[in-house]
């Protein structure tokens, strides 16, 4: 595939432009260290110490991303536990504690960016930011955040003006005919802080088809800009933009029941696809008693538009669009040592859909969904020793069944080094416009009747530090149940794809454990392990491992400008789907098991400049993610990075 030339120079010109204005303006500034805190976990607006957080939560921050030398935040997800990562041409999928892809929120700035559509985000949309952090909640949320938050919340947010000021730019090649390029240009002047990003990655690709000589190429681009105003005491505001578009080549299966390779991936010359997505955020808060009262107020919107071709014509699309308003406030009482917050949230939501089938078979009209919910939590923190919440919400819809979720959890630090923790929740989903209304030419018809999806589960785990906090070990024991979970059936006698409830449970338990250690300055090791149990009327399901781990290991020189860091994942033996039957009814096939492993490098040469390397699947490994989908193989990369 030729690459996105003109968006590649637009990039790199528009680094340019900013890095002359930078240079001009200021001298290199000190990035703000970024805290241990957690702001997903509540409604209050504020932040929670990672300590005192009961739900299971993991953070990657910006140190994270530059060591690892990340470029599609679904790569460093694979890293926290809990996490399943599957990825073809055109859908990166994450199921996270065994729930389905669109059983995730996913927030990019505090804006929700799943595709109204399919009610799922693509991961392979998301360009990292190094100046960047990630929050990961796992267990039910939908008493927060409502529909979507089954299996948890990850939170992507970017590091503003104020947190991380000044110039930053990366360039880079690599095998494959790839390049990787970003730019970033933040500041703060008085009561207003600001930051504009930029990012673009190409490659011509890889065959991803068994045998297959078809490259498949793919160009992404983003752009964002944030902005924050104290318009006077207790008073401010904030603004997000962001504009995202992913252009790629994809390959079909063979559906000629009378050729060798029916039902396998094939090279399909002339089929591509093109995404586009446009994100907006408004806030206002209101702090007038300094911070014991604080009220928000939040407009945000999100607009997708996805198209599918073949042979240059049309084969696909849809689009959506969600328009979101919400109000919280909070107050805060204290008590010595004790803190109350009592929080109570509005959530106003439309949704609008449309299937451009252009082969006239689909319902091509527009539909929408209104939804009202309201929230109600309570938050107690007790010094640095314990915490307990508890949130209830309750959701009016204009099209399904109005739904009540609660969640209960609690911390507790044993002793000085030691903190147990305990979660109970529930959660819902609704279905998509597409599982309502049908997909394309006759391949995928609708269930209008379709009834949300209900979960609930529990949650039990402790955190252990030694020497201080060098070393801690957590380890979580979970489980959950889905009842009428959505999947899709073939009745005879025309076997057509439809999807139904069912009305047998899923139910989903496991382990996870992880362990961060600094040995000194010089040594950091992150490690995970998850083991899953997930099944339905007592059959495995898919794409879902028992085993999953991973393990980073980071140098760093004394004089902080060499760093050498080593990262190994493993996915254990899963079970997938694949339409190799005549009557397209899927048989259930076993995906081995791989081990990728990454080698990086960075070298700080002086002025701001860093070299950096990295060799990706250093061994080479061959594996599928998808069946009868080939994944990369080994692949190196070199570039420079500079901040100013």
């Amino acid at each position: 595939m030729k690459k996105s030339t003109l968006l590649r120079s637009a990039v790199l010109a528009g680094a340019a432009a900013v890095c002359s204005t930078s240079a001009s303006a200021q001298e290199t500034q000190a990035e703000v260290k970024e805290a241990d805190i957690i702001v997903t976990a509540s409604r209050s607006g504020d932040s929670v110490p990672r300590s005192l957080v009961a739900a299971s939560v993991s953070v990657i921050d910006s140190e994270d991303i530059e060591q690892r030398q990340i470029r599609q935040i679904s790569d460093v997800l694979r890293d926290v536990p809990g996490i399943a990562v599957n990825e073809v041409a055109g859908l990166t999928q994450l199921r996270l504690r065994g729930a389905e892809g669109n059983h995730t929120l996913i927030l990019i700035d505090g804006i929700e960016v799943a595709s109204p559509f399919y009610g799922e985000f693509d991961f392979g949309t998301l360009i990292a930011d190094e100046k960047a952090r990630i929050e990961v909640l796992r267990g039910q949320q939908s008493a927060l955040y409502g529909s979507d938050a089954i299996g948890g919340v990850i939170d992507y947010r970017t590091m503003t003006g104020a947190e991380a000021p000044g110039f930053f730019a990366r360039a880079e090649v690599g095998t494959f005919e790839s390049f990787a390029g970003a730019a970033r240009f933040g500041g703060k002047s008085g009561a207003f802080d600001y930051v504009l990003t930029s990012a673009l990655t190409s490659t011509d690709g890889t065959p991803n088809a068994r045998g297959g000589t078809r490259n498949i190429g793919r160009d992404s681009a983003s752009i964002g800009f944030i902005a924050n105003a104290e318009a006077s005491d207790g008073l401010s505001f904030s603004l997000v933009a962001r504009y995202a578009h992913n252009d790629g080549e994809f390959n079909n299966s063979d559906f000629d029941a009378t050729s060798p390779n029916f039902g396998l991936t094939i090279d399909s010359p002339g089929t591509n696809f093109e995404n586009r997505s446009v994100f907006g955020r408004f806030g206002a808060e209101l702090d007038p008693l300094d911070g014991k009262w604080t009220h928000r107020l939040s407009v945000q919107f999100a607009n997708t538009d996805r198209r599918t071709f073949s042979g240059g014509a049309p084969s696909s699309g849809n689009r959506g669009e969600r328009l979101k308003g919400s109000y919280e406030t909070t107050l805060k009482l204290e008590s010595g040592p004790l803190e109350h917050r009592l929080t109570a949230a509005l959530d106003i939501e439309r949704e609008r859909f449309r299937n451009d089938d252009p082969s006239g078979f689909a319902f091509a009209g527009e539909r929408q969904v209104d939804n009202l919910g309201l929230v109600a939590q309570y938050e107690l923190l007790a010094s640095d020793k314990a915490s307990f919440s508890a949130a209830i919400r309750h959701d009016d819809n204009d099209l399904f069944a109005n739904a009540t979720t609660y969640r209960v959890q609690g911390a507790y630090w044993a002793g000085s080094d030691t903190r147990v923790h305990a979660a109970y929740g529930t959660g819902i989903k609704n279905p998509g416009f597409y599982q309502l209304y049908g997909f394309v030419d006759g391949r995928f018809i609708g269930n209008p009747n379709l009834t949300p999806e209900e979960s609930e589960g529990w949650e039990a785990g402790l955190i252990q530090e030694f020497a201080g906090d060098q070393a801690k070990l957590g380890l979580t024991y979970f489980s959950s149940r889905l009842k009428g979970e959505i999947f899709t059936t073939f009745p005879a006698p025309d076997f057509i794809a439809t999807p139904a409830n069912r009305t047998s449970l899923s139910k989903r338990k496991g382990v996870e454990t992880w362990l961060e250690v600094e040995l000194d300055t010089a040594w950091k090791i992150d490690a995970s392990y998850t083991y899953l149990h997930a099944r339905e009327n007592g059959v495995e399901e898919v794409r879902r491992p028992d085993h999953i781990a991973s393990a980073a290991l980071n140098w760093q020189s004394p004089d902080n400008k060499t760093g050498v860091t080593l990262v190994g994942r493993y996915n254990g033996v899963q079970q997938d789907f694949a339409f190799t039957d005549p009557s397209f009814v899927p048989v259930t096939v076993r995906l081995d098991d791989y081990i990728l492993v990454n080698l990086n490098a960075r070298r700080d040469i002086g002025n701001g400049l860093q070299l950096f390397g990295r060799v990706e699947n250093l061994f080479d490994e061959n594996y599928e993610q998808v069946f009868s989908f080939v994944s990369p193989g080994i692949s190196a990369h070199a570039g420079i990075r500079g901040s100013f």
